[in-house]
């Protein structure tokens, strides 16, 4: 098993001679979504650059740290068709993406990676040139017949200005929160600060650690921390009453 960052990868390698620079290219959609009514579907990969783009396809099972970390491992769960392809420039190419494994009762997760190749020739110039060669990520939801996910706050505390909590799924399908701040109110009621946190996919069954410093002195007047957690239309709330403020405790 691997781990990546959840953002796009690039790889910078040296030609010499070649062109600087990044290829550009569209994948389309964002998320595939497979179920037992679409059991397959299409990635359209469309070359926007001037130069012939080598592409690869992979398909990688995705698990989740507590810190969100993406963590891949070999899978032949999903079929991935073609899975090495050359495209013109301006050409566009549909991948078909189908699952070899039944639906079962929890939600499935997988990312496929689109990676550009180094070209195989180069055209003759002076001197090395920088090629960045870009890998996106595409995430797979392989669905059961009822997807539902359920958010909970977990283990809320609060230690040396710092809190931290647990934002655990305990339904069978992933959720993508809109929304994670942290609000701090006096004693009696009235708003002190806002600490945002970034969200990010919380998978079926897996939990998720957020841990956020209290900048002073607005943590000197908090009395009561109030987390806030928005997916969709619903929004989940956790208190924690802080006699002594948020500071130091």
């Amino acid at each position: 098993m691997w781990k990546v960052s959840p953002c796009v990868v690039m790889v910078v390698t040296l030609l010499s001679p070649g062109a600087a620079g990044a290829s550009s290219y569209i994948v389309n959609p964002t998320r595939v979504y497979l179920n037992a009514n679409a059991s397959s579907g299409l990635l359209t990969l469309k070359n926007e650059s001037d130069q012939p783009l080598r592409m690869q396809v992979k398909a990688h099972q995705w698990a989740q740290g507590l810190d969100g970390e993406i963590q891949l491992s070999p899978t032949d769960d999903l079929i991935v068709f073609p899975a090495l392809l050359t495209l013109k420039p301006g050409e566009e190419r549909r991948i078909r993406v189908a699952t070899a494994v039944p639906f079962g009762a929890v939600e499935k997760t997988y990312r496929i990676y689109v990676e550009e190749l180094p070209p195989t020739t180069v055209e003759k110039s002076e001197g090395a040139s920088v090629k960045i060669l870009t890998r996106m990520g595409v995430p797979v939801f392989v669905q059961p017949p009822k997807p539902q996910a359920a958010a909970v706050v977990r283990d809320l505390r609060l230690a040396n200005g710092r809190v931290t909590f647990q934002l655990a799924n305990t339904g069978n399908s992933h959720f993508l929160p809109s929304s994670v701040v942290v609000r701090g109110f006096t004693a009696s009621g009235v708003s002190v600060a806002d600490w945002p946190a970034n969200g990010w996919y919380v998978l079926a069954g897996t939990s998720r650690t957020f841990s956020m410093a209290l900048d002073a002195p607005a943590c000197g007047r908090v009395g009561s921390l109030l987390v806030e957690v928005t997916i969709g239309e619903t929004v989940i709330k956790s208190p924690l009453t802080t006699p002594g403020g948020a500071c130091a405790e």
